[in-house]
């Protein structure tokens, strides 16, 4: 084992951490019990979730609505000091995750700020923290709320509160008599049918959750209120680091992060940015970099094969009922959502750029709606950023010379940098992008699901040892602190569900006649979600028939295409648990599943040992997700936030630190050696961790092979597992200088001579290998 760090080195770059969600269900003297554990197994800090007072039964913790104290239902402030000490004890430093863009208003009785201006409208000495149209609506906050229009008739006036059912709101001072409709048009606010949020609200949410309230975090005065107790945490030595959640929200993310710096000592911060492939942060953020979704797209893309899109696409094809067109897909879906549940913050942007001489509102406002859904990121950030709106507008004034008008009287407005209109299409572009394309598209096109993940891309399948490597040695001379990652709170599926996936690219064909086998004995006529639902089935199994219900009920809603969440087709959703159930109800289905996943387990934890050895040893600071030392086959949240045994994980690492090497087999034993032994190399020798050099490898299997040299350990993974199965290493070598080195996984000792290391007998016992001068 090894020794804790110093009170200083907690305080510079992790070299390690393990994100914990806690809950009421997990508090902080669980997370406090766990301390001991995550220092035997090699993390520099612990990585916790939220941990500010949030609505009451919150699992995740990103709706606060009290930035003063600890959540009590976590364990409070005496828990929280109480996980510090555990750590500090054991050498270990904390990482906390903030929430600056919103806060939960789900229940405005627990939350002070909008209790508060609910009461007393725009003379509230919060007014200004949220983020208001107070001139639409008549000086009155919409709330979406009532069943219909017709329940104002519903309200009642109870202990000096206006209550609809278990919802609570205040009365303004001098208001409260009469009847409760008569109360209720007195008010600051006017509770409306829910209905009315995708188009009437007036005030700024997250994404479009209405129980999310927008801050306004540029302000001077919001920030401090907002990040007072978290600062005062980092001063005291409690707190060592920061991640930023959706920095995408914030009206001025650099302005953000520069006075966060400036706060914060300086201290190591990473943002929850999603960038598209081939996108890089702006330069001048002062940020250590992303919570790695980048990361993870560039280690699942040199681990599919490309070789298996043709028969993939084709059984897209036949079952689709035509080629998908995944731009078009795309940019329809993102119609959806502007046209749909984002049409509210639409039209607040259309009334902030007002009239425009000569353009109709409504060609003002398609126009918007075709920038918005056209947008290839997330959004600029100008003035960075500036090419990809000059070229959206390009590109939509080709498609829709019918807008040209409107978008060459739009183009000048939306590229004045720090002007309200321009910021807020920027802060439109990204709720739009993530609907969209994460939370609809992802859940249409069934292609191969285990690429439709966040901050990948569907369309690209598979990719080269060669790009792999250019792409980390961008990282290493761009971003090299940044976080890296495999799995979050937030990811599609699992990193060892999607490792399993990828086999699908392998065995494509056999996929293919599984897949026409199910649909045959127990069709859906959603022939893509039925698809979607397989696979991912297939990536997850075993699991509880619960958990597949739960699954499949999700990303029917999600897809949209046959039911949803606000209009649920009883029918077809029927239709769906039917289906579900014969995975489990019909022998000969049951069993075809049983064949497939004992086929291709093997394969996919081979991709699971490379997958991890990557993400752990690439440039950049790697975080291991709760329970992910282990295989862990979940599906998108809450699957992924079931409970961890810790119990398990504690008896296994005490096993491998008594010198067992173990197989590769259902106990996940041999993913816990590769992430404590890589862990513990990185926190003992992070001198070794400071370059990145691509070793070459040769002989007939070199293209299943992938090799670096980070300055004084080298990683070795295996990708291609199935195609390697028959053709075998045979002759295959790592160009590597001469003389004896030595396996830190296996304590194997292997020498390299002209012909290089043959890798063969290095990979014998594990996929993977990490090696240093014997």
């Amino acid at each position: 084992m090894s020794e804790p760090l110093s009170e200083n080195r907690r305080r510079d770059v992790p070299t390690g951490t393990y994100r914990l969600q806690v809950t009421a269900d997990f508090t902080l003297d669980d997370a406090a019990s766990l301390a001991g554990y995550l220092a035997d197994l090699g993390v520099s800090h612990a990585y916790a979730s939220p941990l500010l007072r949030s609505a009451s039964g919150s699992t995740h913790g990103y709706d606060t609505v009290d930035h003063a104290h600890i959540d009590e239902s976590r364990g409070g402030r005496a828990g929280f000091d109480r996980l510090v000490a555990a750590l500090h004890e054991r050498g270990l430093g904390l990482v906390l995750d903030l929430v600056p863009n919103h806060m939960g208003v789900a229940d405005p009785a627990e939350a002070p700020w909008w209790w508060d201006v609910l009461q007393h409208g725009r003379d509230s000495a919060h007014a200004g923290a949220f983020d208001i149209d107070w001139d639409f609506g008549g000086g009155r906050v919409r709330i979406p709320v009532l069943g219909s229009a017709d329940d104002v008739q519903k309200l009642e006036v109870v202990d000096g509160e206006l209550r609809y059912y278990d919802n609570r709101f205040p009365i303004a001072p001098g208001t409260g008599d009469g009847t409760p409709p008569e109360v209720h048009d007195r008010q600051h606010y006017e509770l409306v049918d829910w209905r009315r949020a995708d188009r009437d609200l007036n005030y700024r949410r997250f994404f479009a959750i209405n129980t999310l309230a927008g801050l306004r975090a540029e302000d001077p005065e919001v920030f401090r209120a907002t990040h007072d107790l978290v600062l005062r945490l980092v001063e005291s030595g409690a707190v060592d680091g920061l991640r930023v959640d959706h920095p995408d929200g914030l009206a001025d993310p650099k302005g953000y992060l520069d006075r966060l710096a400036e706060a914060s000592g300086g201290r190591w911060t990473v943002v929850e940015k999603i960038l598209e492939p081939g996108e890089d942060l702006p330069e001048s953020w002062r940020t250590a970099g992303t919570t790695g979704y980048d990361a993870l797209a560039e280690v699942d893309d040199v681990l599919v094969d490309p070789d298996g899109e043709a028969v993939l696409s084709a059984l897209d094809t036949e079952l689709s009922g035509a080629p998908v067109d995944y731009a078009q897909l795309v940019h329809d879906c993102k119609r959806e959502v502007t046209d749909g549940i984002l049409g509210s913050e639409v039209a607040r942007l259309v009334r902030v750029i007002g009239e425009l001489p000569g353009v109709a509102r409504e060609q003002q406002t398609e126009a918007l709606a075709e920038l918005l859904a056209s947008f290839p990121v997330y959004r600029s950030y100008l003035p960075d950023g500036r090419e990809h709106l000059d070229a959206t507008v390009t590109a939509v004034r080709e498609r829709r010379p019918d807008l040209t008008a409107a978008l060459d009287a739009l183009h000048p407005v939306l590229s004045q940098a720090g002007t309200e209109a321009a910021t807020r299409f920027e802060q439109t572009s990204g709720p739009v992008m993530a609907k969209g394309v994460e939370d609809s598209a992802y859940y249409r096109w069934a292609r191969f699901v285990m690429l439709n993940e966040v901050g990948g891309d569907p369309a690209r399948f598979g990719g080269t040892v060669e790009e792999f490597h250019e792409a980390q040695q961008r990282r290493v001379e761009r971003k090299p602190e940044s976080m890296t990652a495999l799995s979050t709170h937030d990811t599609k599926r699992s990193e060892d569900t999607r490792a399993r996936l990828a086999v699908l690219a392998e065995l494509g064909a056999e996929w293919a006649d599984l897949v026409r086998g199910l649909l045959t004995r127990h069709p859906l006529p959603d022939r893509p979600l039925a698809h979607l639902v397989w696979q991912n089935l297939v990536g997850a199994w075993p699991l509880s028939r619960e958990r597949a219900h739960g699954y499949a009920e999700k990303a029917a809603r999600e897809a949209g295409t046959s039911t949803t969440w606000t209009d649920v087709d009883e029918e077809f959703e029927t239709a769906l648990h039917e289906m579900v159930d014969a995975a489990y109800d019909d022998e000969r289905t049951s069993a075809g599943i049983e064949r497939f996943v004992a086929r291709i387990a093997p394969f996919g934890r081979s991709n699971s040992l490379a997958q991890k050895l990557l993400q752990l040893t690439m440039p950049g600071v790697p975080d291991v997700y709760q329970g992910t030392e282990l295989w862990d086959l979940s599906l998108v949240d809450p699957d992924n936030r079931r409970p961890v045994d810790y119990e398990q994980r504690r008896r296994l690492l005490a096993q491998l630190d008594a010198g067992e090497v173990p197989p590769v087999d259902e106990t996940g034993a041999a993913k816990l050696l590769v992430v404590s032994r890589v862990l513990r190399a990185r926190r003992e020798h992070p001198e070794w961790f400071a370059r990145y050099e691509p070793v070459q490898a040769t002989g007939v299997a070199a293209d299943h092979v992938v090799a670096f040299d980070r300055g004084g350990v080298v990683a070795v993974a295996t990708r291609l597992p199935v195609g390697l199965s028959i053709a075998g290493w045979d002759d295959t070598a790592l160009r590597l200088p001469t003389g004896a080195w030595r396996d830190l996984l296996t304590g194997g000792r292997f020498v390299s001579d002209a012909e290089g290391l043959p890798v063969a007998g290095l990979l014998e016992r594990l996929p993977v290998a990490l090696l240093v001068r014997d």
